[in-house]
């Protein structure tokens, strides 16, 4: 989305950056294993594919998309200090997180679709899924900050319905079970109950 353009969130574990093309090749060799696709409901690309798709992400208007980049523990940048451009970039590319928006704004089916996904095993299982979905979260339905803004009410994340761990963190960021498709073998969850997401510092990167 061009809203997000030049936009970078930070706490004090992730910072959350626009799809570039720097970050083409490395999200193309994370997509060549067969378990991140089956997992993203994904179709395998060329590298040429993926660039396309890049720029496709940046312009489109329904698609919220952020690369998510792992702080050290304990960094001390935030929130005391405002991390420069360059040593963002020094960060790790570990995931990306991202809002899916479908149908009209008036359209009584309009949805907001929620996907993450930590891609590096090294970066799994320390919340960096969770700090990143807080982060967009919060900037996704807060204004004037937010480039859209999106209702809470109109959240949906679709998961497998024995990816417990997905399940277990939706449910922390206040998703609940609302309807279980068994012809996909699949939850679908919304937000139920209205919890506070971490907002972060909201800044221009260039």
């Amino acid at each position: 989305m061009k809203a997000n353009a030049s936009t970078a969130i930070a706490n004090h574990r992730v910072v959350l950056v626009p799809y570039r093309w720097e970050h083409v090749a490395t999200y193309h060799a994370w997509m060549q294993d067969p378990l991140l696709r089956e997992a993203t409901a994904s179709e395998e690309l060329t590298l040429e594919e993926e660039y396309a798709m890049q720029r496709s992400w940046r312009d489109d208007e329904d698609k919220l998309t952020f690369i998510v980049l792992a702080r050290p523990i304990g960094d001390s940048d935030y929130p005391q200090g405002e991390l420069t451009d360059e040593a963002i970039r020094a960060l790790p590319m570990v995931g990306d997180v991202n809002l899916f928006l479908k149908n009209d704004r008036d359209d009584p089916e309009f949805e907001i679709e929620v996907e993450v996904m930590i891609a590096d095993p090294a970066y799994r299982r320390q919340q960096l899924a969770h700090s990143a979905l807080s982060l967009l979260l919060s900037y996704a339905t807060s204004e004037p900050a937010s480039p859209l803004p999106v209702p809470a009410s109109r959240l949906v994340v679709r998961i497998s319905a024995s990816n417990s761990p997905s399940i277990a963190l939706f449910e922390k960021l206040g998703f609940e079970i609302v309807r279980r498709v068994e012809v996909f073998d699949e939850v679908e969850m919304r937000v139920q109950q209205r919890v506070e997401w971490e907002g972060g510092l909201v800044r221009e990167y260039r």
